[in-house]
């Protein structure tokens, strides 16, 4: 039975699904039967504990369930890092739930023909087909010696996708497994290693806190640990000092005591002009970076010093950094580069410094084509006032136990192991393509690069893919291209609890569990200076023909290729992944998803794995699934700072480094491996650093696409609090509490523009306009608002989508978008030291006309 388009949304007997709602609906718990009479306030009820994955603070919640039915979310009351409280993304997840437009069954292609706006005229069939049909594609992979052609495609996930991400992609034999991380925030990341050595995201002791800048980045309604940045920024308010760098009002800005309207993609010019004026003044923080040997202070601006006059403790190079870049930008050239008064731009350094070590930087993704350098100029001020790893300041670290995944090495035989050496699809490692994750060449994800690789089959093309949790063709920059490259690959599955543009141009579709309320997982985070271990497990029945994606579908192909003579995977799940408290071999996809969450969380639950652990020591597996999360204890600050003799910071000179030998070593290695120097690299790659101005945070000018005479306004990408890792669009409370992002209305979409800049263009508030850059024009409604920085246009990403569902879709029948998605007119470009996609900064100009 094939399903029409315009009916794809609504009930197909054949798929066994329920009704839905044929448009927008305000009802969050669409009934699958007539509900009863009784108010459901009047039944009993449970507090189920589970992982809210809204976005990637990754929260310990409980959902209270009455009837069988999810109704009501709040926190973990024994979370230590949010407190047993929730942000809107938690309440959302029951709108998501119980959304009737879901994918409730697999379905697969019959119109071969794949595009934008090609019906792909799917019909439902059963797992067993679908998965059966999975399994030839990747058996004839193998039988053709191929299987580096095949792909996956990670989006959301849990700790469980080390089966279905890694391990399995391993094993089929291919080097292909690819990460959405470097189209969110890696770049942040290189600001942090490329100083202290740590690949990660940085906590925040909000409780001893006198003085924070947030700096690109939203924390009371994006970025990380929002539940527990809204409960402590009451205190900071009342007590310390708050600003807020945005060239948008953000949330936090519209709270802050200061905001600081920037330029776009001048946050480096901003940060070193901050350092000259804590250096010049003498107030860095002496007990950790070290002071000069007779005590009086040399930073004086345009003067270089001796390296030799100085005594450094824990820090390394931070003369060098001085004579290389600081001593000649002050305030003054700062205040002309970046837009802002030179006055405010001294008032904040000072008042910075002057609360040491009690502040911080919490700064954000940085996403834009020369990011690297603001992260480290960013960055480098933590370390310069002896904030990072001190008490009132920000820190690193901290996990709570888990164990490790059974090993797959001896399943894999040596087809896989040959074909799991080739190049990786997205040109990592490539002379233009550095991608130093953790200082290492070649080992970070460039994804929005794997649609250019697929297109131009280089280094080979792919013939079969999997995507799960992920939606390139929406969420990355220039998406056309995404739209170009999956239709020229032979075979996609797309494993998916949402229709959306992705799914339009697979060929098999698998309706996947929702994590926070239908699967079995484990999750690990940080928040509040405690890391934890949380469990995601089922607290409603399926109501659809739903599975896992990371446990139960891998067990399910792993029977067909057993059925079709490749045994080796199920063989691996079924004699590895054992019951840890019975040695029970699993005998089914659901068994084998509950041995893998106990298996993941056995050194958090079991007591004979536990004694001597320091944190939170459940009883047992029961104990753990009925509390749901594990704390570690409390950080201990100052363990990376050993002694002066002796660093402990894991970087080349085991101290925090202004001038990075860690970068150095990193980019030297790159250039050896292409037979070239170091500024070769910097020139193939954008950069305009040369020489020793490579390793020390410096201002890069911003790298812009479009002529500021024919594209006069930067593009702001922003965020929203409302978006559950860019799945809320299909959800009515979504629209209609839209304006709780600053300047953004309720049940619209719109670009936000400075009225002084409208009324040059005669545009008026709720005019259409049409919004153009050099690759594309999006027609959107115009919001006039103060909060934004003349000269920049701002839009919130999340709307726009062409096919997803009858709320997030004005038309879906007609593809026809609510809203617009400015991705689609946003250049396709890079950060090419971490190898992530460029979206913030203005690196796109646009020009505003009325429609």
């Amino acid at each position: 039975m094939k399903i029409k388009r315009r009916d794809f949304l609504k009930v197909s007997a054949a798929a066994g699904a329920v009704a839905v709602i044929g448009g927008p609906s305000l009802n969050a718990f669409a009934q699958t039967t007539a509900p009863k009479k009784k108010a459901m306030g009047e039944a009993a009820g449970e507090w189920i504990p589970s992982t809210c994955q809204g976005c990637t603070t990754w929260c310990p919640i409980e959902i209270f369930v009455q009837e069988g039915r999810a109704v009501k979310v709040r926190g973990n009351q024994l979370s230590k890092a949010n407190g047993g409280y929730v942000c809107v993304r938690g309440h959302l997840l029951l709108q998501q739930t119980y959304d009737p437009d879901r994918i409730k069954t697999p379905m697969k292609r019959t119109n071969p023909q794949k595009g934008r706006g090609i019906d792909p005229k799917f019909v439902p069939i059963s797992w067993d087909e679908a998965v059966d049909t999975i399994a030839d594609k990747l058996i004839e992979l193998r039988r053709n010696n191929e299987t580096h052609k095949y792909l996956l495609m990670r989006g959301r996930y849990s700790d469980h996708n080390t089966i279905l991400y890694d391990n399995l992609t391993k094993m089929l034999g291919s080097p292909n497994n690819i990460s959405h991380s470097s189209i969110c925030a890696e770049v942040e990341k290189m600001g942090r290693f490329f100083t202290e050595g740590f690949w990660g995201y940085s906590d925040y002791d909000l409780d001893k806190m006198k003085y924070l800048i947030t700096w690109a980045c939203d924390p009371l309604s994006s970025n990380r640990q929002i539940p527990n940045a809204v409960t402590k920024f009451q205190r900071l308010l009342s007590e310390g000092t708050v600003v807020a760098i945005d060239p948008r009002m953000s949330n936090t800005a519209a709270k802050a005591h200061e905001w600081m309207p920037i330029k776009p993609a001048t946050d480096g010019a901003l940060g070193v002009a901050m350092a000259h004026v804590i250096l010049t003044e003498g107030l860095w923080n002496k007990e950790f970076v070290g002071d000069f040997k007779d005590g009086k202070n040399k930073f004086r601006k345009g003067r270089e010093v001796k390296e030799e006059d100085f005594n450094e403790k824990h820090s390394y190079g931070l003369v060098k950094w001085w004579n290389l870049e600081l001593k000649d930008k002050d305030a003054a050239w700062a205040a002309k580069e970046t837009g802002l008064d030179r006055n405010q731009i001294e008032r904040v350094a000072r008042g910075f410094a002057k609360a040491a070590p009690n502040c911080a930087i919490w700064f954000g993704p940085n996403m834009q084509p020369r990011g690297t350098y603001s992260a480290l100029a960013m960055h480098a001020l933590n370390g310069l006032v002896g904030a990072t790893d001190n008490e009132g300041g920000l820190v690193t670290g901290m996990s709570a136990p888990s164990s490790s995944y059974p090993k797959f090495d001896a399943y894999q035989d040596d087809l896989a192991k040959a074909g799991a050496k080739n190049k990786k699809i997205d040109q990592r490692g490539y002379k233009t393509f550095p991608n130093l994750a953790s200082g290492r060449p070649g080992s970070g994800v460039s994804a929005n690069n794997v649609a250019n690789a697929i297109l131009a089959e280089d280094p080979y093309d792919i013939k079969v893919a999997i995507g799960y949790f992920v939606n390139y063709n929406f969420s990355t920059m220039e998406t056309g291209r995404w739209d170009k490259a999956m239709a020229k690959v032979p075979f996609f599955v797309h494993v998916v609890p949402m229709v959306s543009e992705m799914t339009q141009f697979a060929d098999i579709v698998l309706p996947s569990a929702l994590h926070h309320t239908e699967d079995w997982a484990i999750v690990r985070s940080k928040a509040n200076l405690y890391g934890h271990i949380s469990i995601q497990q089922p607290v409603v029945e399926r109501m659809f023909d739903v599975r896992g994606a990371e446990t139960e579908f891998v067990w399910l192909l792993a029977e067909k290729l057993r059925d079709k003579g490749f045994p080796n995977v199920y063989d691996w799940l079924h004699n590895e992944y054992k019951d840890p408290e019975t040695g029970k071999k699993p005998t089914d996809g659901l068994e084998f998803a509950i041995y893998a969450t106990k298996i993941r969380s056995q050194k958090a639950w079991d007591p004979a794995e536990n004694k001597d652990y320091k944190g939170d020591k459940p009883s047992g597996w029961e104990d753990f699934r009925k509390k749901g999360v594990v704390n570690s204890p409390r950080f201990e600050f100052r363990k990376k700072w050993g002694t002066p003799e002796e660093g402990n910071f894991p970087t080349a000179t085991k101290k925090f480094e202004f001038y990075s030998e860690t970068l150095k070593k990193a980019l030297t290695e790159h250039a050896e491996k292409h037979n070239t120097t170091v500024d070769d690299i910097l020139t193939v790659t954008n950069y305009e650093a040369r020489g020793e101005k490579a390793f020390v945070p410096h201002y890069e000018t911003q790298l812009r696409h479009g002529s500021r005479t024919e594209y006069p306004f930067d593009l702001v990408d922003m965020k929203s609090r409302l978006n559950r890792e860019g799945r809320s669009a299909n959800l009515t409370w979504y629209h209609a509490f839209k304006k709780c992002d600053p300047g953004d209305v309720n049940f619209d979409d719109v670009v936000q523009i400075n009225p002084a800049d409208a009324q040059k263009l005669g545009i008026k508030d709720g005019d259409m306009v049409k919004v153009t850059s050099v690759v594309g024009s999006l027609t959107v409604r115009a919001r006039l608002w103060e909060g934004i920085r003349p000269g920049t246009a701002a839009k919130c990403y999340g709307q726009g989508h062409w096919a997803y569902g009858s709320v997030g879709t004005k038309d879906y029948a007609k593809f026809e978008p609510r809203g617009a998605n400015f991705n689609e007119i946003m250049v396709d470009d890079y950060d090419r030291l971490s190898g992530s996609s460029a979206r913030n900064g203005g690196f796109t100009g646009v020009k505003i006309t009325k429609v």
